[in-house]
């Protein structure tokens, strides 16, 4: 059984971190894509970062300079550290696993900024 558990969202305020994990079980890690999206309300889910098997990173131009994307193949987790962070930061932030066609998601962790 395939799942991805998101955790380390909450309420920061703005200027404030907060790091998000990804733990995997049921996958063969190292072999999948990874990346984090988000939806605010009202809005469509969007990708954030992503990071290939290889921990090629790719980023969304509004998160540039601010969110790091990376992976541990060792714990089968990927992590978002987030920084700077901003009111507009705020949505639910879902994890995603991809390869060879097989998709998978988590159930998505709450992050809101607010002072």
């Amino acid at each position: 059984q395939v799942q991805l558990v998101e955790s380390g969202g909450g309420l920061a305020q703005p200027g404030g971190s907060l790091r998000l994990s990804c733990a995997t079980s049921g996958i063969t890690f190292e072999w999948y894509a990874m990346g984090w999206y988000r939806q605010a309300p009202g809005k469509q889910r969007s990708l954030v970062a992503s990071i290939t098997r290889g921990s090629t990173t790719n980023y969304a131009d509004s998160v540039k300079g601010r969110f790091t994307i990376s992976r541990d193949n060792a714990k089968n987790t990927m992590y978002l550290q987030m920084n700077s962070l901003k009111p507009e930061d705020t949505a639910v932030y879902y994890c995603n696993a991809n390869f060879a066609g097989s998709d998978y998601w988590g159930q998505g962790t709450q992050v809101t900024v607010s002072s």
